[in-house]
């Protein structure tokens, strides 16, 4: 393989996001010289990047080869899947496709931007709706997810047949679409298929995921137990069959429809344009729904995951319009994404301080995954037959753990890869053939920086062990501020005691040293930093300035 790994008469599979990790999916495919690229999304930040709000994968490689890269190709519009369009798709300078739905939402992020002209969105108008990029066919199979226009693709090679499922689950009444067929996948697989690339968000669960029909009998039967009280329903807002679920269910129990959330209303907009939610009920807003009587409405409303900016939370702080009271009732017709736990924990004990009754997917038939469990991942194993699996889309133990299950489901070789290793698929046996460098930008104000940088790793120090600033001045003494030392009513003698500290290390220094300004600097950092470990336990930041003069 050359040294620059451009893909000779072989193909290639390699995941800069999304493989080791759930979310933040990026995907290549590599033939005759070109790239294909699948998906480009991003994450949430976390607590191990203090202060930043998304967080993307590296793009490094491909935008080194962007005068190879053929499109980018979009499955549907989860965020993790979309979310870094607007702040990659201008750089890498190829064009999108998308089903309607899909190019909607995407199409709405650019203006945003503003580079809706800047960007080239090619819409896949039908289902089974076909693209030729250089050496690859790639063909849209709509499969069931948690969102409208969930797709598959085949993508056909001169070295074989790829299924890249994207996220997907099965379902025999999925409300909104029409899923391909047992038939028409069992059809594929009598074609043959070279690879498998899969989902393995939910290889653990041992059920199927359930059927969106089944949720809206769960939520009929549950608005209907609490007559005369509020209720509230947080949900994904990107779910669009649950939205029309939900729209049957306040119908049919006589209750008017009120929206909370920005994100809700901006994919009940873009639904309706899109031909979805033609028969939803007309909203009302918050103020006639707060002058309504309480068993005559119903409030769907984003923030089920606990973010502190979204209306559940402003709700449970009673820092909303919308007003819940003791009797209450707030439904969680979503599933507690792992690593929001804490934020959803504060969000029910404020609700549940005040006496609001709370119903999870636990208690109830309210919820449905939108990811394969083991029974469907066994029944696509068998319709397809692919010669190769290759779990992406979940962190190690989930690809680790469905490589296991296909193999014990017949497939005889599974590839097991994360972000940043080069696969070949064919010819000959599959397996990592080399290793590029991958990692994690960050959001961080209005300017993407490397997670792993100089900026967000002092921070992280800083958020750790806090900094204490000191002046040098010739003529009054070092001055001294400690900020985020738990020093409290310490504070004044520790600062007492560093200042005579730094005074005894510069009086140590002899010679040149005693004039040279970075000796006198590190003498007094260091001085400082060992006054502040033995009044406070920490090893803060220390900064140290020289007046002038």
């Amino acid at each position: 393989m050359k040294k620059d790994y451009t893909p000779e008469d072989e193909l290639l599979f390699l995941a800069l996001g999304g493989s080791g990790e759930i979310g933040m999916n990026v995907n290549l495919y590599g033939c005759q010289g070109k790239w294909l690229m699948v998906d480009l999304g991003m994450t949430f930040g976390a607590n191990e990047y203090p202060g930043t709000e998304l967080v993307f994968a590296d793009l490094e490689f491909i935008e080194e080869r962007r005068k190879d890269l053929l499109g980018v190709v979009l499955t549907h519009a989860h965020e993790d899947h979309i979310g870094a369009v607007p702040y990659f798709a201008e750089e890498l300078g190829v064009p999108l496709y998308a089903t309607p739905f899909t190019a909607e939402l995407v199409l709405r992020k650019l203006e945003e931007a503003g580079l809706d002209t800047a960007i080239e969105i090619n819409i896949i108008e039908e289902d089974h709706g076909e693209i030729e990029l250089g050496p690859f066919t790639i063909t849209y199979l709509p499969l069931a997810h948690s969102i409208a226009e969930g797709n598959a693709l085949l993508i056909d090679t001169p070295h074989g047949r790829i299924f890249h499922t994207g996220d997907w689950k099965l379902d025999e009444d999925p409300i909104i679409g029409e899923p391909t067929t047992e038939e028409e996948l069992r059809e594929i697989g009598d074609e043959g298929v070279l690879a498998l690339v899969c989902d393995s968000t939910n290889v653990f669960n041992p059920k199927s995921s359930g059927s969106e029909g089944a949720v809206y009998k769960g939520l009929l039967d549950e608005v209907r137990k609490w007559d005369g009280r509020r209720v509230l329903v947080t949900t994904f807002a990107s779910n669009v069959a649950r939205l029309q679920t939900l729209g049957e269910v306040a119908k049919e129990t006589g209750r008017a429809l009120c929206v909370a959330g920005r994100s809700i209303e901006r994919i009940i907009d873009v639904s309706k344009q899109s031909g979805y939610l033609a028969d939803f009920p007309e909203l009302v807003d918050w103020d006639t729904a707060m002058g309504l009587p309480r068993g005559q409405v119903m409030i769907l409303a984003t923030g089920g995951q606990g973010e502190p900016r979204a209306a559940l939370s402003r709700i449970a702080e009673q820092n909303h319009p919308i007003e819940l009271t003791s009797g209450d009732v707030v439904m969680f017709s979503s599933r507690q994404i792992p690593g929001n736990e804490i934020g959803i924990g504060k969000v029910q004990n404020r609700l549940a301080e005040r006496g609001i009754v709370m119903v999870t997917d636990r208690q109830s038939m309210i919820h449905v995954s939108g990811h394969p469990g083991r029974p469907e991942l066994a029944a696509l194993y068998g319709w397809l037959r692919p010669d190769i699996l290759v779990p992406v889309h979940g962190e190690i133990r989930h690809m680790q753990e469905q490589c296991r299950f296909g193999k014990s489901e017949g497939i005889e070789h599974c590839t097991f890869q994360s972000n940043g290793d080069i696969v070949r698929l064919a010819p000959g046996a599959s397996g990592r053939v080399a290793q590029v460098h991958t990692g994690r930008l960050v959001l961080d104000g209005d300017i993407i920086v490397p997670a792993d940088g100089e900026s967000i790793v002092m921070r992280r120090r800083l958020a750790f062990n806090g900094v204490v600033m000191v002046v040098l001045d010739h003529k009054g003494g070092p001055q001294v501020e400690a900020l985020g030392l738990p020093l409290d009513e310490d504070y004044a003698d520790f600062v007492e005691e560093a200042q005579a500290d730094i005074v005894e290390a510069l009086r140590r220094l002899k010679g040149k040293a005693a004039s040279d300004r970075d000796a006198v600097i590190e003498a007094a950092r260091l001085a400082t930093r060992r006054a502040a470990t033995r009044w406070s336990g920490k090893r803060p930041q220390v900064k140290v300035m020289l007046a002038e003069g």
